[in-house]
């Protein structure tokens, strides 16, 4: 595992300079022509260097709609400042920044080369990165995109599983921030919003493929005793208990993986990332690498079915703090993680396909979108559903 994470960092600090930092947030130099089609990929983003982590962790501390605290603007700015040396370590050990944007930027550019390929009456294509807590922000890609004047804009999250803590967060910030221009002059593009894919069958079959090559790399004699464990972020469970769909639809992914590997090997999905005192949906991914262990389970690979690219909680939590530390510590003879998608071609064509699809539907967003949270408590998330959902904002 730390030599996957020493390839992982060699391998985004050589990308760094292909581009100038302009063009790799707003995918310029992918083609000479204006585009027509805009997506912009949405996601939480991450800290460049060790000098960004504390903006970053203000930012994301910030977000009502992902941590709701009291007296937020005190205690926000105080629980950055303490955790950012901590933070800072974490990312020192994976480079000293997180690998995410390089992803990103890698995928969109293969995924808009196969949409001008397939759908020449919606190209040219550009993709766009819209980061929630880092550069480049989502209210400054969606300044960028009116400004290159596109026809239409697509809102194209990057979390493949609905939460109101993620992609429900920045599409209440777009929102915002589109409501906030209303009485200057109206850019012409027509809004769309692609805010969920848990089951897409090329998004399903990459980490098919992942899990098959990884499961290849144990000792031929205990291949078949390996224990997959799927690992999501978790959540609050005051948001759980909202009705946040995010953990059916995470569980809904793992099923359709496991159906198409024939439910060859044992497995759970587990949850990883727990911040604070309060409780927030189990088992977590550390207490059940103890307990499989406490039972004589000493072969797992880990699953990251709830992430697109490799970022801090693959390369530090589950790689550094799971695979490596904790696995010693309890015993595991082998414990794996398959790779994440980042620029696989199947997954690469599965994220241009669920574009292609979305621009022919002629829908605004999915049916799931225009249902709230049956115990929701935040009247922005109604707003932005009527917002998408009119035909000024959705286009067709």
């Amino acid at each position: 595992m730390v030599t996957r994470v020493l390839q992982q960092c060699s391998l985004w600090r050589r990308a760094v300079p292909l581009f100038s930092s302009r063009q790799l947030a707003t995918g310029q130099g992918q083609a000479d022509k204006k585009p027509k089609t805009g997506i912009m990929m949405v996601n939480l983003g991450g800290p460049e260097t060790l000098e960004d982590v504390h903006d970053f962790l203000l930012r994301l501390f910030l977000d009502k709609d992902l941590i709701p605290l009291p007296a937020q603007g005190t205690l926000a700015p105080w629980i950055a400042k303490r955790r950012t040396p901590k933070i800072q370590k974490q990312y020192a050990r994976i480079g000293g920044g997180s690998p995410i944007k390089m992803w990103t930027e890698r995928q969109g550019q293969g995924m808009v080369d196969i949409l001008d390929r397939i759908s020449p009456s919606t190209a040219p294509h550009q993709y766009y990165v819209g980061f929630r807590y880092a550069h480049p922000l989502t209210e400054d890609t969606i300044d960028k995109m009116a400004s290159d004047g596109l026809e239409r804009a697509v809102v194209f999250t990057q979390y493949p599983q609905y939460s109101c803590s993620t992609t429900g967060s920045s599409l209440n910030a777009i929102y915002r921030h589109l409501h906030a221009q209303q009485g200057s002059p109206a850019p012409s593009m027509r809004w769309s919003v692609v805010d969920r894919w848990p089951t897409h069958p090329g998004f399903v079959q990459a980490f098919v493929n992942s899990i098959r090559a990884e499961l290849s790399r144990f000792p031929a004699d205990v291949q078949d005793e390996v224990v997959i464990l799927f690992s999501a972020h978790s959540l609050p469970m005051k948001v759980v208990e909202r009705g946040d769909p995010y953990p059916a639809e995470v569980a809904a992914t793992v099923y359709r993986v496991m159906e198409q590997l024939q439910f060859s090997h044992p497995y759970r999905l587990v949850w990883q990332s727990k911040v604070g005192p309060l409780p927030w949906l189990g088992p977590q991914t550390d207490d059940v690498i103890k307990g499989l262990s406490r039972q004589g389970r000493k072969n797992l690979l880990l699953v990251p079915i709830a992430f697109t690219s490799d970022h801090i909680e693959t390369l530090h939590e589950l790689d550094l703090e799971y695979a490596e530390e904790l696995g010693q510590e309890c015993g595991i003879e082998n414990i794996r993680r398959a790779e994440s998608l980042n620029d696989s071609p199947v997954f690469i064509e599965a994220l241009a396909d669920i574009v292609h699809s979305h621009l022919v539907g002629g829908r605004p967003h999915s049916t799931q979108l225009g249902l709230r949270c049956p115990l929701c408590v935040n009247p922005v998330c109604g707003r932005m559903r009527d917002y998408f959902g009119s035909t000024g904002a959705g286009g067709q």
